[in-house]
């Protein structure tokens, strides 16, 4: 028997690929969406489409219930906030590669 290994990264995956990608059952995948942990799309026909990188979002969900026993709900404050902290350090490495000095913290008024 030939496996066959894909060449490239599918730019969305169904419901039930996405749920074999990061092993969960597609009713706790359903659940996340509910819960506003997940996004997906949908098609016309209804079916939930995900982004691959999706499956790195699904996989902190699980660590933050898991690990640190945090509801839901606590859960989608921590992910905004980490979210929020990614958009802040990708803005400062940005102002650093143009030269822009990071902002003193010690200095009050001093821009990044």
């Amino acid at each position: 028997m030939t496996t066959v290994y894909a060449l490239a990264v599918p730019a969305r995956l169904s419901l039930d690929r996405f749920a074999r990608q990061a092993n969960l059952h597609p009713v706790m995948v359903r659940r996340y969406v509910a819960l506003g942990l997940l996004d997906c799309s949908r098609d016309a026909a209804g079916e939930l489409w995900f982004s691959p990188a999706a499956v790195r979002r699904v996989a902190r969900v699980q660590r933050l219930h898991t690990d640190l026993s945090l509801n839901y709900t606590a859960i989608g404050l921590v992910m905004d906030l980490l979210d929020r902290v990614d958009e802040l350090e990708s803005a400062l490495r940005r102002s650093q590669a143009r030269g822009h000095e990071p902002a003193d913290p010690e200095v009050p008024g001093s821009a990044a």
